[in-house]
């Protein structure tokens, strides 16, 4: 089935949209479908600035209706105590509470930008969002990250190359305690690096120490900023190492 009659086999969809290359171009496919639609997208303190920012700009870009909605994910227990399963914990609480702002907007599905290159079975998140009954149309139908890039850039959508993002609360090892403090100075710090031209990096953090990974061909951008990332990394954390075992 292709996607434009997977998404008019529905009466209407409502769209999580993250502000990245999948579910920017779900959004496009949908309003492209003629199915009537409204994207909704989560502020938490989990999302960076960045990416609310994206949301809106591709929203406005595609002309479809869009609703930030304020979710306070470190009220749950089950969220902050960042067991190995968090992420199933935390999709729940958002799904939930997208589903419910959907459905009192009168909409009976929702969908999300999950795919075909996506390891499904690696992800907890995938399982609340399974149990919350939120269709995946990418993944239905057959398409991959390239094929979607591809689709994106033909469609002119400026996130169809951009880097694939991770929420902040992957940036804490298993059972570390997430706080709203941390994840300020992690929203910092990979601001900061982004301003010095880094892209596709994460900075981890192991305790109070920040661990800095990079794709190989940046290693070097690191090393020569070297000075300057200490002196602004040295106010927020005790340590700040840079991972060999470089991103691929």
């Amino acid at each position: 089935m292709s996607l434009v009659e997977y998404l008019t086999s529905f009466g209407n969809i409502a769209i999580a949209l993250s502000g990245g290359v999948d579910s920017s171009y779900l959004a496009y496919a949908v309003k492209q479908s003629g199915v009537p639609c409204k994207a909704y997208t989560v502020k938490s303190q989990f999302v960076p600035q960045f990416e609310l920012d994206d949301a809106k700009k591709i929203a406005e870009h595609i002309d479809i209706p869009l609703e930030i909605i304020d979710i306070d994910v470190l009220e749950h227990d089950d969220v902050t105590s960042n067991p190995s399963d968090r992420c199933y914990y935390c999709k729940h609480h958002v799904f939930t509470t997208i589903s419910e702002h959907a459905k009192r907007d009168g909409f009976s599905v929702l969908c999300d930008g999950t795919n075909v290159s996506d390891e499904v079975e690696d992800r907890p998140g995938m399982r609340a969002m399974a149990e919350l009954s939120v269709k995946s149309p990418l993944r239905e139908c057959g398409l991959t990250k390239s094929m979607i890039r591809q689709l994106a850039k033909q469609a002119n959508l400026f996130t169809w190359d951009k880097p694939s993002y991770a929420c902040l609360a992957t940036r804490f090892q298993a059972g570390q305690h997430i706080t709203g403090h941390d994840l300020e100075h992690i929203e910092k710090a990979e601001g900061y690096l982004f301003s010095l031209g880094l892209s596709d990096f994460r900075v981890r953090l192991i305790g109070n120490t920040a661990k800095i990974q990079v794709p190989e061909n940046q290693i070097a951008i690191v090393i020569k900023n070297r000075i300057v990332i200490l002196s602004y990394f040295k106010s927020m954390f005790d340590e700040v190492v840079l991972d060999l075992e470089v991103r691929s």
